[in-house]
């Protein structure tokens, strides 16, 4: 049994979530008992606007503010009654247990309490249909997909596969031949020539050759940006957003000769661009701090293929990222298609003529999708689209749009050719 110390670090990262609205992505993890604490934190905010709405109704009044991380101790105990395999009595036993640490003892009877209700209504709390998201969430996805939503939330909470992309210098049956001998087994997507989907999550130390570029961890939707550029070794491309570089090191793998800058307004985030293409030796990428909206990075030199990755609200992308659920606010949609915007208008100015930009985001909302996209054409005479030939996702207004998938990601591709 794991000791109620990684029931005490889980709660530490829920309540930096839910209580300071910071992202999972900046939580620590000690190595001890990682994939348990990670698995308990992930899952209690996979599942929090139904935990929430549960302990909410189940006590008599609300708790007082600085004793919130007494209410997120409760939504960890009953994500684990409700949703894990972990036995109800240690659940239970556990769970209480980290009250000792909090120093409020009073808590005590208060969290066995609510826990033990939770573990004899469970049959009847699971039956009852809840989506486990924000209200406006369900309602706009509900508008754009009025056919899928319902999928779309429940793909959501499900815990995403894990993904590789092979580097070509290895065939793609060579190294699922070695991941088998290293007792991993995984399946090929078709779309995705590079793609190896693991039927389980692993270490990324237990995947044969890692350390020396052997794989790179990436979803089968995110793989294909760089087969649709399609880059030459004659190429000056624009990787643009491009944090933390894995399509950045997939153009390059395809055409190794290729000019490509790597531009991220984050100096932290394009240390991982650094980090990855030494892994994978590259010495083509030139990388560049700058910011998208502007051109004082530029060197006045026109790029080939431009690659925008835009800034988006990630709702394609929930089932690795649920604190999306938590931290994304309506207002946020406005925001980011009105960055989209100014981003593709400037990028657009650094594009041959003939040359070619392909607008991706990890959305599944169409303001950030086919409206932009189809606003964009609407406004510049110069821009056409390029249809996507290709055996996934579904058409759209313009573009092609993934929606969250056993395989895929949510995602959109659109594909532009600035006229001469």
């Amino acid at each position: 049994m794991e000791n109620n110390n990684s029931r005490l670090v889980a709660l530490e990262a829920i309540c930096s979530v839910v209580l300071d609205k910071r992202s999972l992505s900046a939580v620590n993890y000690p190595e001890q008992d990682n994939a348990f604490t990670k698995s308990l934190v992930f899952g209690t905010i996979r599942f929090y606007h139904q935990l929430n709405d549960i302990v909410t109704d189940l006590l008599d009044h609300s708790l007082k503010k600085e004793d919130l991380d007494i209410h997120c101790l409760m939504l960890l105990g009953a994500y684990q009654l409700l949703y894990s395999k972990i036995p109800p009595h240690a659940s239970i036993f556990e769970t209480v247990d980290v009250v000792n640490s909090l120093d409020k003892p009073w808590a005590k009877g208060l969290v066995n309490a609510i826990l033990r209700q939770i573990d004899r209504d469970k049959e009847k709390l699971l039956a009852q249909i809840h989506y486990s998201h924000p209200t406006w969430m369900v309602k706009k996805i509900k508008q754009n997909h009025t056919n899928d939503f319902e999928k779309i939330l429940a793909q959501n909470n499900i815990q995403a596969p894990m993904t590789i992309r092979v580097h070509p210098k290895t065939s793609t049956t060579d190294y699922q031949q070695s991941l088998l001998q290293a007792g991993i087994s995984s399946k090929t997507i078709a779309v995705a020539p590079q793609a190896l989907m693991l039927d389980k999550p692993v270490s990324v130390y237990d995947l044969p050759n890692f350390d020396t570029g052997a794989c790179y961890v990436q979803d089968a939707s995110a793989q294909l940006a760089a087969h649709l550029l399609t880059p030459d070794n004659q190429d000056r491309i624009l990787d643009a957003c491009s944090a933390p570089g894995g399509k950045t090191t997939h153009l390059c793998e395809l055409a190794p000769k290729a000019t490509i800058i790597a531009l991220d307004s984050s100096l932290e985030r394009l240390e991982r661009i650094k980090q990855n293409s030494d892994r994978f030796n590259l010495e083509t990428i030139e990388i560049i701090q700058g910011n998208a909206e502007q051109q004082d990075w530029f060197d006045g030199q026109q790029f080939d293929k431009i690659l925008l990755d835009a800034p988006c609200s990630a709702t394609g992308v929930i089932r690795r990222h649920p604190d999306i659920k938590l931290l994304r606010k309506p207002k946020d949609i406005t925001a980011l298609v009105e960055l989209q915007s100014r981003i593709l208008e400037n990028l657009w100015q650094l594009l041959k003529p003939g040359g070619v930009l392909l607008y991706a985001t990890c959305s599944i909302l169409k303001a950030e999708n086919e409206f932009q996209i189809a606003n964009f054409l609407n406004d510049h005479e110069d821009a056409s689209e390029m249809k996507i030939d290709l055996d996934w996702g579904i058409k759209t207004f313009v573009g092609k749009q993934q929606l969250p998938s056993h395989e895929f990601d949510g995602f959109y591709y659109a594909k532009l050719i600035k006229q001469a």
